[in-house]
């Protein structure tokens, strides 16, 4: 992975540099020869050009200047594009190291771009027996009198946790069951100081999680359900905030089978879970003072000889009884048993992630994250402020009470999917059922694993949810 760091020393004018401008007439400070001045002003002609780059032989040289816009995320996506559009150069020229200069009040904006370079390097290659060329930018420094050593830490975190959580996404499920990712996490807590426990399916099973429980029924592999804890003597919140992945290592839909492709991209169905392990690492390595709960309940999900059935009524970890009338719904029956168990820690707000449903994809598509907060309006302002400073945007949809009614059973206290109409509020109704505290859902079952790149997003996992809730909680320090 590229790092980064940051110093306050001038960088020579006879190394790989990318200097950051706001108006053409800064150029002077950097650009001396006539001929190259004359060059980039003429590129800079074109109103829609973010930057312009100068092969000077034995080292790079980069001019951004981002055209203003009306919204500031709009000018720090931006910046982030820039910046992968820039690793591309640097790659291609064989670069190993990287200035960013920029003038005062600029480095959030160095910061973006960064970012950008730094994200935009992941290459996930373990299964090719050749390996495409990896990057050969390895080290991004800014230079900057703004920004510090805790803001590289921060953004080296930020992008390992990225990288991690695209790793576990694209691992296939031949190599990554329920076991393995419980063995994971408790890799994760011996250097980064989280507090793990892993409980099988002896104490799953006398826990009574009969939403786990059914589920894993199809499956020749145990269930697992992780709980990592990271409380810092220094922590700001008494009750904890508690993070809820959903861990479908592979998802075939059980005895209501996908068909035809929809099966392909099954093993990211763990997305969820990746979001919040890499996320309790991030707030690890920054030693982040709040005291943060994940519960990561894991199984796969498949057609086997005692597989749950449609018709099947279940017994959750609270006593309550589903109907089970689509076994391809049951991302929300794993969950629901989390969200019971979160009860005993009375939480000062639970977030879930996870790739949930169809209908959160038709409803936004890859461009965002679909939500619904049950009591937990007083978080969604700094939680929506956050997806749009990241770029990992959420769209809050109706929660109305009248979604629960649609989810009534006749035989049972509640069913496990709705009509097709409102899809994923339902579901969100169903995960709320399991609730008595601050609730937020986040559907991320459209940004979680791309068909194309997408800028800084590379095809396959994209690691999204993590710098969006890494943000949230710093806003939500300043307030605690």
């Amino acid at each position: 992975m590229i790092k980064s760091r940051i110093i306050s020393t001038p960088a020579s004018a006879e190394q790989n540099n990318i200097y950051i401008i706001t108006d053409l007439i800064e150029l002077a400070q950097h650009i001396h020869e006539p001929a190259i001045h004359k060059y980039i002003l003429k590129q800079f002609d074109d109103p829609e050009r973010s930057f312009v780059h100068i092969n000077q032989y034995e080292y790079l040289l980069f001019i951004v200047k981002i055209k203003a816009k009306k919204d500031e995320h709009l000018i720090l996506e931006k910046y982030r594009t820039t910046g992968n559009q820039i690793l591309k150069k640097l790659n291609e020229n064989e670069a190993t190291c990287v200035n960013i200069i920029h003038p005062e009040k600029l480095g959030d904006k160095a910061f973006a771009l960064a970012e950008g370079l730094m994200l935009g390097a992941y290459q996930f290659n373990k299964f090719k027996s050749a390996p495409a060329p990896k990057n050969s930018l390895s080290e991004v420094t800014i230079v900057s009198d703004e920004l510090n050593e805790s803001d590289a830490l921060r953004l080296n975190c930020l992008v390992q946790s990225v990288y991690d959580c695209r790793n576990l996404v694209n691992e296939p499920a031949i190599t990554l069951g329920a076991k393995v990712l419980a063995e994971y996490c408790e890799a994760v807590s011996i250097h980064s100081g989280i507090k793990t426990e892993v409980l099988n399916l002896k104490k799953i099973e006398a826990l009574n999680m009969g939403g786990l429980l059914a589920v894993n029924k199809g499956s020749n592999e145990p269930p697992t359900f992780t709980i990592m804890e990271w409380k810092p003597s220094n922590a700001k919140n008494l009750k904890p905030i508690i993070l809820v992945g959903k861990g479908v290592t592979f998802d075939t839909g059980g005895m209501n089978i996908k068909t035809g492709s929809y099966m392909d991209n099954m093993k990211m169905d763990m997305a969820g879970a990746a979001t919040m392990i890499s996320l309790m690492d991030a707030i690890a390595e920054t030693k982040m003072p709040l005291y943060v709960i994940a519960l990561l309940p894991a199984t796969d999900n498949r057609v086997g000889p005692n597989a749950i059935v449609p018709g099947d009524v279940i017994t959750m970890f609270d006593k309550t009884t589903v109907e089970v009338l689509n076994t391809d719904a049951e991302g929300r029956l794993i969950l629901a048993d989390a969200l019971a168990y979160a009860k005993k820690y009375d939480p000062m707000l639970v977030i879930t992630a996870a790739t949930l449903t169809g209908s959160a994809v038709r409803a936004i598509g890859s461009n965002g994250i679909a939500a619904m907060e049950n009591n937990a309006g007083k978080y969604t302002g700094m939680l929506s402020d956050a997806g749009f400073e990241t770029y990992e945007r959420i769209a809050f949809l109706p929660f109305w009470d009248d979604y629960a009614d649609m989810i009534k059973s006749k035989v049972a206290d509640i069913k496990n999917v709705g009509p097709s109409e409102a899809g994923a509020i339902t579901a969100g109704k169903f995960l709320q059922h399991f609730t008595d505290y601050p609730f937020i859902h986040l559907d991320i079952a459209g940004p979680a694993f791309l068909d194309k790149p997408d800028a800084y997003r590379p095809f396959g996992g994209s690691g999204i949810g993590i710098r969006l809730l890494f943000n949230f909680f710093t806003r939500l320090i300043k307030t605690l």
